[in-house]
């Protein structure tokens, strides 16, 4: 495993991000994916950032930490609990 690897394992494991449900990012319903982001960030007690802000940053962090390697079907899966997320937040859409 490389450092990179190991590091941001590390940082989902022992960050004071949030708690999350396991395999959530796996799911393909954007919709679930949200709503187990939103439940989690507003439940968790490891998070600095109000909960909207903490549930995007985890969202954006795993597409980042995926990088090239995540493929277009997922990607676009996990783009749109985004705007689902936001949804759920009562939150403007973005364009």
């Amino acid at each position: 495993m490389t450092a990179k690897k190991k590091w941001s394992a590390d940082v989902t494991e022992h960050s004071n991000a949030m708690d999350l449900e396991e395999h959530i990012f796996e799911s393909d319903d954007a919709k679930k994916i949200a709503a187990s982001l939103k439940r989690s960030a507003e439940h968790s007690d490891r998070r600095k950032a109000e909960p909207f802000q903490s549930a995007m940053s985890m969202l954006n962090f795993y597409i980042n930490r995926a990088g090239k390697n995540l493929p277009q079907a997922r990607k676009k899966v996990l783009e749109d609990a985004k705007d689902e997320l936001r949804a759920a937040f009562g939150r403007p859409e973005q364009d």
